[in-house]
């Protein structure tokens, strides 16, 4: 770190400086505070996601017990076939949103397969798209966890190190100009009643 100068022209541009912080640091808060609010909501749309999962899984359990039976081949019956994801930017971080996803399901015969195999594979269509949605929120919410954490290092420097150094600053450099000129002016006047001695001696 360069050695601080103690003149006027580095009390101006510490003072410049400690302006400039005071000024970004409350737009740097409120920025922190509403990616804190995202992050809230995230958090909250991927446990009502895991919610529905869990809910899901409950009611398959209830209306399709026949899937414990494991002589009917289910493999590859509902597969994604694409996935379209949009972009968010919310306060400078790019979220992925789930805009529209294709699940097909594959053709089988209606002789070969026990007919409760329609309503499985409409169950299936469903999980694949709640599974989707999940990777999508856990993604958004590690985003959003990167986003606080980065902003708040941001306010922290301004708020805990910046700040305190500028004004640190400040404080030493008056103490140094107003101790020089005092300085000076005891000199000045011993310089004066050394003159007067001299003068009438």
């Amino acid at each position: 770190m360069a050695r601080l100068q103690l003149s006027k022209s580095s009390l101006s541009r510490e003072t410049a400086h400690l302006k400039t912080y005071k000024q970004f640091l409350p737009s740097l808060d409120l920025k922190r505070q509403e990616l804190m609010t995202q992050r809230a909501k995230a958090e909250q749309a991927l446990a009502r996601t895991k919610a529905d999962i869990e809910r899901f899984l409950s009611t398959v359990a209830e209306e399709l017990p026949m899937l414990s039976n494991d002589r009917v081949d289910l493999k590859d019956l509902a597969v994604v076939k694409s996935v379209e994801l949009g972009r968010e930017n919310i306060m400078g971080a790019h979220l992925p949103v789930l805009k529209n996803v294709q699940v097909i399901v594959h053709e089988y015969s209606f002789l070969a397969k026990p007919h409760w195999v329609d309503g499985v594979a409409a169950k299936l269509k469903e999980m694949l798209i709640l599974k989707l949605r999940v990777q999508v929120e856990e993604r958004r919410l590690t985003l959003l966890n990167a986003a606080v954490r980065t902003i708040t290092q941001r306010v922290n420097l301004f708020d805990k190190v910046l700040i305190p150094r500028a004004q640190k600053n400040i404080k030493r450099i008056k103490i140094y100009l107003s101790d020089a000129e005092r300085a000076g002016v005891i000199n000045a006047k011993l310089a004066k009643n050394k003159r007067l001695a001299e003068t009438r001696s």
